[in-house]
């Protein structure tokens, strides 16, 4: 313990006598990570826009009016049994009527046509979703067959899957442009990190001589640096993470409009905490821990 006292109290003062490498170098690890959380919470929001989209896509399915109960059950069935579908339901012709009057609720012209007819003119419906939006071509094509074309008068698929291409190609340029730039944060990080040990070994050439001729251990040589990797990682970590709580109140203002559902940034970071920001520490450790060591090797023979 009181070599641990000893090596810790030297790690802190290897920081203060080179304070502005110290400072330069827990500046960049915070943009390293700062860069890496806006690469994660592009991917959170993309996966939600993606999700919020596919929910949205149905295949709609207008049978004849003269379409019966027994023939649309027994289409029902047939589609229930496709794995790719996840929900069905049906509407029948009353059903629709009713529908079609509360909409139109405010249009006498319509309703009174409607009411000249002395019959309900309206099918039965079927919505159809599926897991995914390809999917939906399937399904379609099954139901275009001969034996259906008098019970089925019209398919409607809203198309969803360019806004899905334009989200995923938007993202996946973003990606890119914020992967580059972790990449050469990581790699500024390194080199100073890497430098900062460097240089703090070449000012102390004198105490570590000493340090060798009292019989101190290489543990306790190198176990300063090591300590300063590890008080960098965790400087940078908690900056990090005050940022980025702070950035997100004012992001989650703007999610709350475009994300009916309450998805939030916020939610998802709390969530996840331990996972996230756990991950991220253990990165920055072993980055800094391994530029420590290299320099290390390089400048001490012990």
């Amino acid at each position: 313990m009181i070599n641990l006292h000893r090596v810790t109290k030297f790690a802190f003062q290897d920081i203060t006598r080179n304070f502005g490498l110290s400072f330069m170098t827990v500046l960049i690890l915070i943009l390293m990570l700062l860069s890496v959380n806006a690469l994660w919470s592009v991917k959170i929001i993309t996966k939600e826009a993606v999700g919020l989209i596919k929910d949205q896509v149905n295949v709609s399915i207008y049978f004849a009016a003269s379409a019966g109960d027994k023939n649309v059950g027994e289409i029902e069935k047939y589609v229930k049994a496709f794995p790719e579908v996840v929900d069905v339901q049906t509407q029948t012709s009353d059903q629709v009527l009713a529908s079609f009057k509360q909409r139109h609720a405010l249009s006498k012209d319509v309703l009174s046509a409607l009411d000249e007819l002395n019959a309900n003119p309206f099918g039965p419906t079927m919505v159809i979703k599926t897991r995914e939006p390809q999917d939906y071509k399937k399904i379609i094509q099954a139901l275009s067959v001969p034996e259906y074309k008098d019970l089925i008068e019209a398919k409607s698929f809203d198309e969803h899957e360019s806004a899905i291409e334009k989200i995923q190609n938007i993202t996946n340029r973003t990606e890119n442009i914020v992967a580059g730039l972790v990449i050469l944060f990581a790699a500024i990080s390194f080199l100073i990190v890497f430098n900062t040990v460097r240089a703090a070994i070449h000012t102390q050439k004198v105490e570590i001589g000493i340090k060798r001729l009292v019989g101190a251990s290489n543990w306790f040589i190198r176990g300063p640096y090591l300590i300063e990797s590890f008080i960098f990682s965790v400087i940078s970590l908690l900056a990090t993470i005050g940022v980025i709580y702070f950035t997100l109140r004012f992001v989650d203002q703007y999610l709350s409009a475009v994300f009916p559902s309450g998805f939030s940034l916020t939610n998802y970071y709390n969530s996840h905490i331990l996972y996230v920001f756990g991950l991220q520490f253990l990165s920055v450790l072993v980055l800094t821990v391994v530029s420590s060591a290299l320099a290390m090797r390089r400048q001490l023979k012990v």
